[in-house]
């Protein structure tokens, strides 16, 4: 039997995350892996290098925890609503410690996890002509073009020790499904060693068989597969809930303050057993607005080979007969 990976989140964390490990923790706007970095908040885990394409939220809440050191990444963002106070402080002021930064673009970042994923040494970026992102970043390298075209500009690539994502479902071995906004989860997954998906459930090898385009994430880039329900809180996840924006709206102005912002994780992440008891603290009348209604896909006709009739067509031949494809109803957009 194929190997079970469905583990709790405080176990995958504790087994497979260490201080002073590189982690990235990806997800696009959409199914961001929030109760994962809550879990490393609660675990105490020190001198980390983050790595994110948009430093948001969640990164806000990591460092502000102390359990990073250093932060790569690109575009600073806090889902539009409003500045990333704790980063700021780290950068600006040296509040109450000095961030180390390093900086891409986005596309940068994307190439570099490809470079990470494909082990390749490094791999070219034309965009950054006429920006001025080389001169605060060493890394980023004006290189001549093997093949005689001028120069070009180079970028290293990015090997987290372990990558962290949230998805719709897996089934136990590992294999996962994503529908909706992507980012660049696929690549960040095979750059790294070590791999933990959270996932709003938990379905049969039949619900992934039925629908295989789906499995961005295969079971053998797998270590851990963690059933975490609202796992993106305050992010979303297409076709389960909303993204919380009264609480992106919220954190700006909370995290002005540093006391105040030590006290919400002292509340809603440190003082917290584990994510039901995080979500029981922002409370069911926030998170209820923020179920969707379903909205399923069309279903897919794989097709299926015709068995050959008796004295008929040679085994395996013939066009797929209607009505014998597997087909797809579940996990529509919305």
């Amino acid at each position: 039997m194929a190997k079970d990976r469905v583990v709790p989140l405080p176990e995958a964390i504790r087994e497979l995350v260490h201080d002073g490990d590189s982690i990235a923790l990806e997800g696009f706007s959409h199914l961001i892996p929030f109760a994962a970095g809550h879990e490393i908040i609660r675990q105490g885990r020190r001198g980390l290098t983050f790595c994110r394409m948009t430093p948001d939220l969640l990164s806000d809440m990591m460092i502000a925890a102390g359990c990073v050191d250093r932060l790569v990444c690109s575009f600073f963002a806090s889902g539009s609503a409003g500045a990333l106070h704790e980063i700021r402080r780290r950068i600006e002021k040296h509040d109450p410690a000095p961030l180390e930064v390093e900086e891409y673009s986005h596309h940068a970042m994307v190439l570099r996890y490809h470079a990470g994923a494909s082990r390749l040494p490094f791999i070219p970026i034309r965009s950054y002509a006429g920006s001025d992102l080389p001169s605060v970043n060493p890394d980023i390298r004006l290189v001549d073009d093997p093949y005689g075209d001028g120069t070009v500009y180079v970028v290293p690539p990015l090997n987290p020790d372990v990558t962290i994502v949230h998805a719709q479902r897996a089934d136990r071995r590992g294999n996962v499904q994503i529908w909706g906004i992507t980012g660049v989860q696929q690549e960040a997954v095979y750059a790294a060693d070590r791999v933990i998906v959270t996932v709003e459930e938990i379905v049969d090898d039949e619900v992934v068989r039925s629908d295989p385009n789906r499995t961005l994430i295969p079971a053998h880039a797998v270590d851990a597969v963690c059933v975490v329900p609202r796992g993106a809180h305050p992010s979303y996840v297409q076709g389960s809930y909303d993204r919380d924006n009264a609480f992106y709206r919220m954190w700006p102005q909370m995290a002005k303050d540093s006391a105040r912002l030590q006290e919400w994780l002292d509340t809603h992440v440190r003082g917290t057993k584990d994510h039901s008891e995080y979500l029981a603290a922002i409370g069911e009348e926030q998170l209820a607005p923020l179920t969707v209604a379903p909205r399923l896909s069309r279903p897919v006709d794989y097709g299926r080979r015709v068995p050959a009739a008796a004295g008929g067509a040679s085994a395996g031949g013939g066009p797929a007969a209607s009505g014998t494809a597997e087909t797809a109803t579940d996990g529509g957009d919305r």
